[in-house]
């Protein structure tokens, strides 16, 4: 797609982000994006990701790549299960999702949800969910912004 169509200087028309599934040469470009925020490198963690969505190459594609001139600029790794915590119903679960900092505040983001959404809704999955750290604040308003709310569950944890 052309990058001509600015809808304001720096941001990007969501239809002019190239938004594909993710494959396993996507790996490094992942790796160097999520290092980038977070600040310190997690190459095992998403290389257990990419083995996990690509061993069930028979279910779902649900993980995607944003690419600005052919460079991949952003990610979102989602999973569809059929049934989780006690529930029958299908639900998608937003995994990890990094746009590189160069990129942001240009839709980024917004492209990759509304491909993720797309795809949930032909495959008639009626939820999606995630988790974000409560300080995570750029990436809460982000999820509100887009129809994110409070779930009516807890998340429990305890340390060991």
């Amino acid at each position: 797609m052309s990058m001509d169509t600015p809808l304001e200087a720096g941001v990007l028309d969501t239809d002019a982000i190239d938004v594909r599934a993710l494959t396993e040469a996507d790996l490094a470009a992942v790796v160097k994006i999520d290092e980038a925020s977070m600040g310190r490198p997690r190459e095992e963690y998403y290389r257990a990701k990419f083995h996990e969505a690509h061993e069930e190459a028979s279910g779902p594609r649900t993980s995607l790549v944003a690419e600005v001139d052919g460079h991949a600029v952003g990610f979102l790794l989602a999973k569809v299960y059929f049934g989780e915590f006690g529930h029958a119903e299908p639900v998608a679960v937003i995994d990890s999702v990094g746009v590189d900092p160069r990129y942001r505040g240009r839709h980024i983001g917004q492209a990759l949800l509304r491909q993720l959404l797309m795809n949930l809704q032909a495959l008639r999955i009626e939820c999606v969910r995630t988790e974000v750290d409560w300080t995570q604040l750029d990436l809460l308003h982000f999820l509100q912004h887009n129809g994110f709310g409070p779930a009516p569950r807890f998340c429990l944890e305890r340390t060991l």
